[in-house]
């Protein structure tokens, strides 16, 4: 995850299960990074285009909601964007501002996240997952074996991929400091 972070983009973390999603989204937001953790959407990386305009769209109903516009519509209608907005919102708000594919991305459960394993390795996005003992170790490149159930076993592993992809991302901008000119 060093070694992703330290390339630029953040790094996605994904997981669904229940007793995962506080605690991933926590170190996710800690560590500045991407997350999925109600429903992986087929396509989120294979089908990045269409992700991102829905994306937009989220993005022009809070644009819409700030600025109080939503009231100018019927009643029914503005309860069928605010239900829309909603659903975006559990499905995207993690990765609202993902503006490119990343290089790397961590998964808490391979098994339940074969999905989001299966279109990473399509782009060649290395994947770094949770493999417990009822998944295929070979299913995600860089398996980590492990109790994927457990909230303190996520959390670690949470914690500790997160403080990798904040030392990446201090080495990335401590090398493109050094790389821009001084002036």
């Amino acid at each position: 995850v060093r070694w992703g972070a330290s390339e630029g983009p953040p790094v996605p973390f994904v997981g669904t299960k229940k007793q995962a999603q506080e605690v991933l989204v926590e170190e996710a937001h800690r560590a500045g990074q991407y997350f999925v953790c109600s429903r992986w959407l087929g396509g989120t990386l294979t089908n990045f285009d269409t992700v991102r305009t829905s994306i937009k769209n989220l993005v022009r109903l809070e644009e819409l909601e700030a600025k109080g516009e939503l009231e100018k519509h019927s009643k029914k209608e503005a309860a069928r964007l605010r239900r829309e907005m909603t659903k975006l919102r559990k499905n995207l708000n993690g990765i609202k501002t993902m503006d490119n594919l990343p290089t790397v991305m961590f998964v808490i459960d391979a098994k339940k996240e074969a999905i989001a394993v299966r279109e990473a390795e399509r782009l060649g996005i290395t994947c770094i997952g949770v493999v417990d003992t009822n998944a295929d170790p070979d299913a995600v490149p860089i398996p980590i074996p492990g109790n994927d159930d457990a909230i303190r076993a996520v959390g670690l592993f949470c914690s500790v991929i997160a403080d990798a992809a904040i030392e990446g991302r201090t080495q990335f901008e401590k090398v493109r400091s050094e790389q821009s000119p001084k002036g």
